[in-house]
C-alpha cells in the first residue's frame, strides 16, 4: 500500500524528469543593450548568437525624425544592395507585344496580360513583385483594391511602372529592395541572411543607409537617423552607432 512519504517521492521523480527534459535556455553573448558599437563591433556580437534551425534574415531598424503623416516628411525608396537579399523574389510582368518577350526573357516569373488580371481577381497572386508598362496601368485599375493592400500596386516612383521591363526584372532579381518609413517614424528592412558573413552583411548595411539618406524628405528637421539596431529573425537587436557607418 502506498504511503504519503512514497506519493511524495514519486511526485518529485516526476517533476525532475520533467525539467531534465526541457529544453535548454539559449544563451546570449553578455552586451549592453544600450550602448552603441561599432557596426563591425556589433555584426560580431550577432554572429555570436545562437542560431535557429534555419539561415535567418538579418533585419535593420531604423529610427528617423519624420512623422509619415504628413506627406513632405515621408521617406521611401530603392535601392540596390551589393549581395542581394538571399532571397528568390517571384517577378510578375503585365505588358504586351515585345515588352511581354522582353520580360520572359529577363527572367520573369509570370508574364500576362488579361489572364494575368484575371488571375489576380480571381485570387490566384503567384508573384511578389508586379511590373507594367504604361499602356496596362489602366487595366490595372480595376484590381487596385486588391493589390493595393498588399503593396503590390505598380508604382512609377518605384520604378515598377516603366517601358523598359527587362531592366526592372534583373534589378529586383539581383536584389533591389523599396524601403519605406512606417509610423513613428521607424523603417524596417532586411539586408541578407545570417550565412552571409559580417563582410557582405556590412555592406548591405551601408547600402541601405546611403539610400536612406539620400531619400530625406524635405520636411525632415533637425536629427534624421536616431538610432539604427540590427537582428536576426529569433536573435536579440544590437544597438549600431550611426557614425560607424
Amino acid at each position: 500500500m502506498p504511503t504519503k512519504t512514497t506519493d511524495t517521492k514519486a511526485k518529485a521523480n516526476k517533476a525532475g524528469s520533467k525539467l531534465s527534459s526541457a529544453k535548454p535556455k539559449k544563451v546570449f553573448p553578455a552586451y549592453d543593450a544600450l550602448k552603441a558599437y561599432s557596426l563591425a563591433e556589433a555584426l560580431d556580437l550577432l554572429a555570436k548568437m545562437p542560431t535557429a534551425k534555419f539561415d535567418e534574415t538579418v533585419d535593420v531598424a531604423l529610427n528617423l525624425g519624420v512623422d509619415p503623416k504628413y506627406n513632405d516628411q515621408m521617406v521611401r525608396g530603392l535601392v540596390a544592395l551589393p549581395h542581394g537579399t538571399g532571397k528568390t523574389v517571384r517577378v510578375a510582368v503585365a505588358a504586351k507585344g515585345q515588352a511581354a518577350a522582353d520580360a520572359k526573357a529577363a527572367g520573369a516569373d509570370v508574364v500576362g496580360e488579361a489572364d494575368l488580371i484575371a488571375a489576380i481577381e480571381a485570387g490566384n497572386i503567384a508573384f511578389d513583385k508586379l511590373i507594367a508598362t504604361p499602356d496596362m496601368m489602366p487595366a490595372l485599375g480595376k484590381v487596385a483594391r486588391i493589390l493595393g493592400p498588399k503593396g503590390l500596386m505598380p508604382n512609377p516612383k518605384l520604378g515598377t511602372v516603366t517601358p523598359n521591363v527587362a531592366k526592372a526584372v534583373k534589378d529586383i532579381k539581383a536584389g533591389q529592395i523599396e524601403f519605406k518609413v512606417e509610423k513613428a517614424g521607424i523603417l524596417h528592412a532586411g539586408v541578407g541572411k545570417r550565412s552571409f558573413g559580417s563582410t557582405k552583411l556590412a555592406d548591405n548595411i551601408r547600402a541601405l543607409v546611403a539610400a536612406v539618406k539620400a531619400a530625406k524628405p524635405t520636411g525632415a528637421k533637425g536629427n534624421y537617423m536616431i538610432k539604427l539596431t540590427v537582428s536576426a529573425t529569433m536573435s536579440k537587436a544590437v544597438r549600431v552607432d550611426l557614425t560607424s557607418l
